[in-house]
């Protein structure tokens, strides 16, 4: 039997669908290898080099020598070193050292795992949010515009899934928005009250690095500024065990779960919405619906958000929990734990706002379709009018209100139990009683007349909230994005 090759043999083992079928290049790399080692080296880099400001005998060869080798990484001799040692730092450690002779002894001087391990962890989060919030914008960006140009079309509105007075399609779409402009406002402050971890030591007293500076305080303090300002924080976590508080986590995946659950609300419109033949999501022109019913649009686009939505939802869950079983200053046992969450967090969190955005920048709507369900809804909707035009006439409330009542229930035994359209006005326009009022039934069934203040909310809203919170990522909102498998 042949070897098999390198694809071959990638085919014969599980690879997670979040990066092989989904996720954008840029996140996955965010959370590879290649991004977590190359850190380390780098905060090693920067641990020597503040450590050299402050008077440690690090010379400039040392300094430059690790400098040429920060993407150096011999990654097989990094997995034997690991399998030998069984302990993933050291095995770097010593794998550094090896492209860096001269340097050999001063790298990780002073330092625990923690202070690479837990400091690329803030590193690659801070990133991840940097990643995400562009996109979240331009999905808040694509449906302000779908807003804007619906602001004004009458829509049946829905409350138990039951038919509700009228409000237009782009109110509708602003309610999405404003779940959205909440999840930007969580997502931006969750990144800016990340801090570093620091050099802080193996229990979070500096114990090590007060020893290397021999009692000078001031020196240690110094350090922890310097290497984090290096590192492009502007604050680091006064206090750690050995690890940065594990609450951090939890609120990092609230923020994501919490987008999650918009997106699965705006897609489970969109999804009732498409079953309603209102509005649908882009749908290719070679695209198969269903293998064995070729007429079928399914929503698949919003299907997936929803289902992996779920899934990021859940793994709020895994924080929750190690956090509350940190004993003292750390155990090991939110290690593996957080190779998935965190990682899985950002990833899905990444694929559902790409979809999104696909399917924000091509949604279709069928203005005769929802003006046929307004008709087939509205003339029951208008009684309260046709009761107040007939008593501006002269009308009497109370015997108008029992001619409807008659009028309304048989029109809708003909809708119910014969199958037949609405035909309340049909009933209203042959009954002499309302002869006074007849010229006036086209205006009092006007659907515009019944959306209240909905258009001007939405350009309210467009203009006073959701513009300004844009402008920021103004220089990143072009671009279309296809969509992944």
């Amino acid at each position: 039997m042949a070897t098999p090759g390198a694809e071959e043999d990638a085919l014969s083992r599980y690879r997670s669908p979040l990066v092989s079928r989904y996720a954008s290049a840029e996140m996955g790399f965010n959370f590879s290898e290649r991004k977590k080692f190359g850190t380390w080296r780098r905060l090693w880099l920067y641990l020597a080099q503040a450590e050299k400001s402050l008077g440690l005998p690090i010379t400039d060869e040392q300094i430059q020598e690790m400098e040429a080798n920060l993407d150096n990484i011999d990654f097989k001799m990094a997995a034997e070193e690991e399998k030998k040692l069984r302990h993933d730092v050291m095995a770097h450690v010593h794998t550094f050292a090896h492209c860096c002779p001269k340097a050999a002894a001063i790298i990780h001087l002073g330092a625990t795992s923690c202070y690479v391990g837990d400091n690329t962890d803030l590193i690659v989060l801070r990133d991840g949010f940097n990643l995400l919030l562009p996109k979240l914008a331009r999905v808040i960006s694509r449906l302000a515009d779908f807003a804007e140009k619906y602001a004004d079309l009458p829509t049946l509105g829905f409350t138990h899934y039951q038919p509700a007075q009228l409000t237009t399609v782009g109110k509708r779409c602003c309610l999405w928005i404003q779940d959205l402009c909440m999840d930007l406002r969580n997502l931006e402050r969750a990144r800016d009250d990340l801090r570093f971890r620091g050099v802080k030591g193996t229990t979070g007293t500096q114990a090590s690095f007060l020893q290397l500076f021999e009692g000078d305080h001031s020196k240690v303090e110094e350090l922890d500024r310097l290497v984090t300002a290096k590192a492009g924080f502007k604050r680091a976590y006064m206090v750690t065990g050995q690890t940065y508080s594990r609450k951090v986590d939890i609120e990092v995946l609230s923020v994501l779960a919490s987008l999650g659950a918009s997106i699965h609300k705006i897609c489970t419109d969109i999804r009732l919405l498409a079953n309603l033949k209102e509005v649908e999501e882009p749908f290719e022109k070679e695209q198969i619906g269903s293998s064995a019913m070729p007429y079928k649009r399914n929503p698949m686009r919003s299907e997936r958000c929803c289902s992996l939505a779920r899934h990021l939802m859940t793994l709020v869950l895994d924080p929750l929990q190690t956090a509350s079983v940190q004993w003292f200053e750390r155990t090991l046992d939110d290690s593996a734990n957080r190779r998935v969450c965190l990682a899985e967090a950002f990833l899905t969190a990444d694929i559902i706002l790409s979809t999104l955005q696909n399917i924000s920048e091509g949604l279709v709507v069928y203005p005769k379709v929802i003006q046929r369900r307004i008709q087939q809804e509205l003339p029951f909707m208008a009684t309260e009018n046709i009761i107040m035009a007939m008593v501006k006439a002269g009308g009497n409330r109370q015997d108008c209100h029992e001619k409807i009542r008659v009028l309304s229930q048989q029109a809708a035994a003909v809708v119910k139990q014969e199958g037949g359209d609405n035909d309340f006005i049909a009933r209203v326009r042959a009954d002499p009683y309302f002869s006074p009022i007849h010229k006036q039934l086209e205006s009092l069934l006007d659907p515009s007349s019944f959306t209240g203040r909905a258009p001007q909310q939405v350009a309210k809203f467009l203009k006073e909230e959701v513009r300004p919170a844009l402008i920021p990522y103004q220089s990143k909102m072009g671009g279309k994005v296809e969509l992944a498998l």
